[in-house]
C-alpha cells in the first residue's frame, strides 16, 4: 500500500473501515502534507458554510503537496472544488474515508476518473511481527484491537457506536431495530452461503430490505460478498454466494463466540475467515489482482476458495493432521477443471504431498502467499 500512496503524482481515494489505520499512515507517509481532517467539528462547520475555503486554504499553500482530505465523504461537495484545482492547478490529493456510500449515491462530482482508488484493510500477518494466530482470531486485526490486551470492550464500542449507530444514520434507516437484527443473522450467514429469505423472516422484513441491508453493508466496506465459481460446470453447483465480515473479530463479537480456543469448532470457522482476510488483502493489494470465488456442488462437494481463472483452489482446515477425507474437495474440484495448484492449509506441523494436493502449515501458506509464491 505505501508504494502505491507514496510514489506518482496521481491523486487518490483511500478508502477503509473505521480503524483501519487511514490516518496514522496518512500522517507517515506525509507528515508535512496539508490537512484537513473533516472528523474535527469546526473543521467540519467551517467547510459545511463555505466550501471555497478550501480552495483559498489550497491556492496559498500550493508547495504544500499532497492534500490530504481525512473522512472526504461527510462533505461530499468539497469534490467540485477538488476537481477545479486538479485540474486547473495539477494539485494532489489524497482522499480518505470509511464508506464511499455516500459520495456514489449522492451523484457528486467523482472527478472524473482523475483519483485512482485504492482500499486500506485490516492488518495481515506480513505487517505484524511475531504473529499471534490464536491473538488474531479473537481480536480481530483492527490494529488497537489486535494490540490490546483485553479487546473486548473496544470491540463492543466499535459494533455500538459504529456499526450500529454512524451506519444506521449514513444510510438513513428509520428502524434502527430492524437493522440491528439484521447485523446479528448477517453475523450468523458469516461464511456461509447467503439466503435472504430466511435472513428475512429471522428479522421480521422483506427479502428486499435484507437485500438492501446486505448493500449497506458492503457499501460501508463492512462485509463482502464471495461469489460462486461457475464456469463450465459439469456437476450442479450453487449459485447464491457466501458473505463475509471485513474483519473476524466484529464477526466474533456479533456471535458473541466468546474465548475461541484452538481445536475447536469455533476455532475451524474463525480460522477460514481468517484465511480468506489474508487471501482478498494479498488480492486487493497485488499490481495482478485476481478473483476470488468459493466452489460447492448441489451434492455438497466444496472447495472453500478458488483464485483466478482456477488457477488455484485452496481448501482450508483447522485440524493438525490432514488427511484424505479433508481432501475431497479439491479431489473433486480437479476432476472438473484443470488448476496448477491444489492447496490444503491446514495446521499440519511440515508441509507434505499427498498426491497432487500440497498440504501446507497456514504460516508457511501466508509466507509463500505475501512472497507471490501462490499465484
Amino acid at each position: 500500500m505505501q508504494q502505491f500512496l507514496g510514489s506518482g503524482n496521481e491523486s487518490i481515494f483511500l478508502w477503509g473501515a473505521r480503524q483501519t489505520g487511514k490516518s496514522t499512515l496518512l500522517k507517515t507517509l506525509f507528515p508535512r502534507a496539508l490537512c484537513f481532517d473533516l472528523l474535527i467539528s469546526s473543521e467540519y462547520k467551517r467547510l459545511t458554510e463555505k466550501p471555497d475555503i478550501l480552495r483559498e486554504a489550497i491556492l496559498a499553500n500550493l508547495n504544500t503537496q499532497p492534500v490530504v482530505i481525512d473522512e472526504i465523504q461527510r462533505i461530499p461537495e468539497l469534490l467540485n472544488e477538488v476537481h477545479w484545482l486538479i485540474s486547473s492547478y495539477n494539485v494532489r490529493f489524497i482522499l480518505s474515508g470509511s464508506s464511499p456510500r455516500k459520495i456514489i449515491r449522492s451523484g457528486v462530482n467523482l472527478l472524473g476518473g482523475r483519483a485512482l482508488r485504492y482500499e486500506l484493510y485490516p492488518l495481515v500477518s506480513s505487517e505484524i511481527p511475531d504473529f499471534d494466530l490464536l491473538r488474531a482470531i479473537n481480536h480481530g486485526l483492527l490494529p488497537r484491537h489486535y494490540d490490546a490486551v483485553a479487546p473486548q470492550k473496544m470491540i463492543s464500542a466499535y459494533v455500538g457506536s459504529y456499526l450500529r449507530d454512524e451506519i444506521v444514520a449514513e444510510a438513513r434507516l428509520r428502524n434502527v431495530g430492524n437493522f440491528s437484527r439484521f447485523l446479528e443473522a448477517a453475523a450468523l450467514t458469516n461464511g456461509e452461503t447467503v439466503n435472504y429469505t430466511n435472513i428475512a423472516g429471522d428479522c421480521g422484513v422483506s427479502s428486499t430490505t435484507v437485500k438492501e441491508y446486505f448493500q449497506i453493508l458492503e457499501d460501508t466496506l463492512i462485509g463482502r460478498y464471495l461469489p460462486s465459481f461457475q464456469k463450465r460446470q459439469k456437476r450442479r453447483v450453487v449459485a447464491a454466494p457466501k458473505f463475509y465480515l471485513f474483519d473476524v473479530g466484529i464477526a466474533n463479537n456479533l456471535l458473541k463466540r466468546g474465548k475461541i480456543e484452538a481445536g475447536t469448532e469455533l476455532f475451524g470457522k474463525a480460522f477460514e475467515h481468517f484465511i480468506y482476510q489474508e487471501i482478498y488483502a494479498h488480492c486487493r493489494y497485488s499490481e495482478n489482482e485476481y478473483s476470488i470465488c468459493y466452489w460447492r456442488t448441489a451434492s455438497q462437494m466444496e472447495v472453500d476458495f478458488v483464485l483466478g481463472d482456477h488457477e488455484v483452489a485452496i481448501e482450508v482446515k483447522a485440524t493438525e493432521q490432514a488427511n484424505s477425507r479433508h481432501l475431497k474437495g479439491l479431489k473433486a474440484f480437479a476432476e472438473e477443471y484443470t488448476t496448477k495448484k491444489l492447496i490444503l492449509v491446514s495446521n499440519d506441523p511440515l508441509p507434505r504431498l499427498a498426491g497432487n494436493i500440497l498440504i501446507l502449515p497456514w504460516k508457511v501458506f501466508l509466507e509463500r502467499l505475501w512472497a507471490g509464491e501462490i499465484i
